[in-house]
């Protein structure tokens, strides 16, 4: 089988001729892996590991020129102040992220306070005449398209408002100021919708998946209700999923945390694959989750990168891969990946590891 014929055949709940192989890492992790092997690109990393998937940037940003502030920081395109952070990793590797400051909607007593936001995004802001180029170099490599956005700019909805309001202000928005948490949610949503459809509409049918981002889970459980997910963010999850569809793609989300509880929810939005089954958490045991949800849900990723992949063994990353294609791989459904990206702390021995146990041990 190739590529494309290898994972449409494992999203229709069948078994390929092996289980279809992503890669999700940090790029400190690129480079020292490209150091390590000799290589000059992601593009030749991604084929030495035989990854089935190619990602694109999607469009480009040609709005307001950041706001810079004097501590360093500079605004995103919601208006959210970030400074980069760098984490020391291993083999000299340093991880970088930008971490957000300060939270402009925290202040927000009313619903006229949101409207009023002076720096609110708009989807005009970005050219997305790049994405059918970006589309058509992917496609040649004979892999399936996945476009999924940056962590800046991901279909999301709770992350958002948590950048705008704050961790703790909109999770007490939802509980005792549900109008002002229904406007933000609704406002998100509108705009990754048009965001998605014009990329979707660039990208000419090219997109084979559509990824959204948006963390519902906390290690021990969702971060609000079923009952306030449903009415906060199930309508705007949904129609993130119809628009995937209306274009052709198959729809993926990324969610860390202990979400097991929302999952019936997600597959009846119409959600196709599920990244990940987090292994480092409770109540996502996935040998249940499998047999619940696995002739309706496609699993993504599901490797350790809190314990196993940074701080276990070679023998350690071939045993947790083993377990997975055990429990995970029958009937097909199942995608190997990390539970998120590798980061600059895990020993190249141990990515070795994993990249040749995902070929060794997921062949059926």
């Amino acid at each position: 089988m190739d590529a494309r014929e290898r994972v449409f055949t494992a999203l229709d709940h069948k078994q390929p001729d092996r289980i279809p192989i992503d890669c999700w890492t940090t790029k400190a992790v690129d480079e020292k892996l490209l150091r390590h092997f000799g290589l000059t690109d992601r593009e030749e990393l991604l084929q030495k590991f035989d990854v089935d998937f190619r990602y694109v940037e999607g469009p480009r940003y040609v709005g307001p020129e950041p706001a810079v502030h004097a501590d360093g920081s500079v605004e995103d395109h919601w208006g959210v102040p970030r400074v980069l952070v760098e984490v020391e990793g291993s083999e000299g590797a340093k991880s970088s992220y930008r971490e957000v400051l300060d939270f402009p909607l925290r202040g927000a007593e009313t619903v006229e306070n949101l409207i009023d936001y002076p720096k609110w995004p708009d989807p005009d802001w970005f050219d997305y005449d790049c994405v059918a180029q970006q589309v058509a170099t992917a496609r040649e490599t004979g892999k399936v398209v996945v476009f999924m956005g940056d962590r800046m700019n991901r279909c999301a909805q709770l992350k958002p408002a948590m950048y705008l309001r704050g961790i703790d202000q909109i999770l007490c928005d939802v509980a005792v100021e549900p109008d002002m948490a229904g406007y933000l949610f609704r406002r998100i949503a509108d705009f990754y919708l048009e965001y998605f459809r014009r990329t979707l509409e660039a990208a000419g049918g090219g997109i084979d998946i559509m990824m959204m981002g948006d963390d519902f889970g906390t290690q021990k459980g969702p971060f609000m209700s079923p009952t306030m997910w449903r009415q906060f963010l199930k309508p705007g999850f949904a129609e993130f999923c119809a628009l995937g569809h209306e274009f052709g793609a198959k729809v993926a989300h990324h969610s860390c945390g202990s979400i097991k509880t929302l999952i019936p929810d997600l597959i009846e939005c119409g959600l196709d694959i599920l990244n990940p089954l987090q292994p480092d958490v409770v109540d996502m045991d996935h040998a249940e989750v499998k047999k619940t949800f696995g002739d309706r849900l496609c699993f993504h990723g599901s490797m350790s990168i809190q314990k196993t992949l940074p701080f276990g063994t070679p023998d350690d990353v071939r045993a947790e891969v083993r377990r997975r294609f055990e429990t995970l791989g029958p009937r097909g459904g199942f995608i190997y990946c990390t539970a998120h990206n590798i980061q600059a702390d895990t020993p190249i021995a141990n990515i070795e590891a994993l990249f040749e146990a995902y070929q060794t041990l997921g062949r059926y």
